[in-house]
């Protein structure tokens, strides 16, 4: 707790100097960042990191619950075997091996695909977080689902629950505190991620791109691409300015997820499935 403290005020401190020579208001509202002309608007790095983040959540969270239920419920032993094991490789895969297939693989189809001139853009990032998140995700959820009373089941089971309303009445509610960390623990990866998503996201900073597949960048893709060549101090300052944005960001959303599912546990009630009568 101190810790996160003591790096909030740090990190805070160093990047609030900016406003002494530069309006909040352009910072906050500003849709162009152009380090020559100094103009720092944070817009079109929030809107790359924000899209980013949803569109692969969007896709990786039932996905996964999907793949974690399945590895757990369904599959054989074999088979299961063989899916941990390549969720585990997928999750020992360096950042960099992520973005050099996605140079290889992605960028090339979405070229192709959307007759993008680049290929490169907020799609492309999305794609690749995908991956990058999966194994996360899996891994903690299968645990949650395996971890679920067996007490439970063996009661469904008794009273004639078929697997589909064992599983949707009984099992994922008891493993939502589990999901939920999942999830949280998925999203962080999503909105931290810096060197996969720079190398496919095309670091443009000047404008809010209009497709998913034009030039973009995201807050921890502009600030490793640009912090070790700013030499002026108001650059730099923005720039970690933006560090602390994100870092605001993300304690924001785990506190919000947190204070939903805390709601959420008080008030459910015992869950019902409809069974087969006696």
């Amino acid at each position: 707790m101190l810790t996160s403290i003591a790096l909030v005020l740090f990190i805070g401190s160093r990047g609030l100097t900016l406003f002494k020579t530069y309006s909040p208001a352009d910072f906050f509202f500003g849709t162009s960042w152009n380090q020559t002309t100094h103009t720092y608007g944070v817009i079109p790095l929030l809107y790359g990191s924000l899209m980013t983040t949803f569109l692969t959540l969007l896709v990786s969270v039932p996905l996964a619950i999907l793949v974690a239920i399945f590895m757990v419920e369904v599959a054989p032993g074999p088979i299961r075997r063989v899916m941990r094991s390549t969720v585990e490789l997928f999750a020992a895969l360096p950042s960099v091996i992520f973005g050099l297939l996605a140079l290889t693989f992605i960028v090339p189809w979405v070229r192709v695909t959307f007759n993008a001139p680049l290929g490169k853009g907020i799609l492309p990032a999305a794609i690749v977080l995908i991956f990058m998140v999966q194994p996360t995700i899996v891994t903690i959820t299968e645990d949650a689902v395996r971890n679920a009373a067996s007490s439970l089941r063996e009661a469904s089971h008794a009273v004639g629950a078929t697997r589909w309303q064992m599983l949707s009445g009984v099992i994922i509610p008891a493993s939502r505190q589990g999901i939920l960390t999942a999830v949280i623990l998925g999203l962080g990866r999503a909105v931290g991620e810096t060197m996969a998503v720079q190398m496919v996201i095309g670091n443009i900073t000047v404008r809010i791109p209009k497709t998913l597949t034009e030039g973009a960048t995201t807050m921890p893709a502009a600030i490793v691409t640009q912090l070790p060549e700013a030499a002026d101090p108001q650059t730099r300052s923005a720039l970690i300015m933006v560090g602390f944005l994100l870092l605001v960001i993300a304690f924001g959303l785990i506190l919000a997820v947190r204070t939903v599912s805390g709601r959420s546990g008080k008030s459910t009630k015992p869950v019902k499935s409809e069974m087969p009568s006696q």
